[in-house]
């Protein structure tokens, strides 16, 4: 009688070389950070235009939101350099400007400034926004300037 028992392989060790590979004599490096275009990205057009595409999927999901027959509407328009959230409801209209100026970005409440969006590109190679010297998120940006516009209670 065989009693033979079959024994796992031994597990292999992750840092072991494959006997079967060809080694090439490349490196697993990383390709250089590319930081022209990364400055590129981290521009006042180009950030406004992301800020301005996902202030159109908030107005969008605000909308979603909305209870059936609700006696108020959130939209957007675009002019140019400026893009504006409104909201419509019975006798009350409110809105949200966003414009692209020379040095910033200008969030506006009914005409009144409410704050300016700076960019500054960083050590890490980072595009970060500045609102009343501090860093900010896109989404946090979105939330400081349409927070009360889209959750006011009316």
């Amino acid at each position: 009688m065989n009693d033979k028992v079959e024994k796992d392989p031994p597990a292999k060790d992750p840092q072991a070389k494959d006997p079967q590979a060809k080694d090439t004599g490349a490196k697993d490096t990383p390709a250089p950070f590319n930081w022209v275009n990364a400055r590129f990205a981290c521009s006042l057009p180009n950030v406004f235009k992301e800020l301005m595409l996902q202030v159109e999927a908030d107005v969008k999901t605000r909308n979603g939101l909305r209870p059936n027959n609700s006696p108020y509407a959130f939209s957007m328009t675009e002019d140019g350099d400026s893009f504006t959230v409104l909201l419509e409801a019975e006798g009350v209209h409110k809105s949200v400007i966003f414009s692209l100026a020379d040095h910033a970005i200008l969030v506006r409440d009914q005409g009144k400034d409410l704050f300016e969006v700076t960019l500054s590109f960083n050590e890490a190679g980072e595009c970060k926004l500045n609102v009343q010297e501090q860093e900010r998120d896109l989404w946090q940006v979105r939330r400081m300037a349409l927070e009360d516009l889209l959750f006011r209670p009316y």
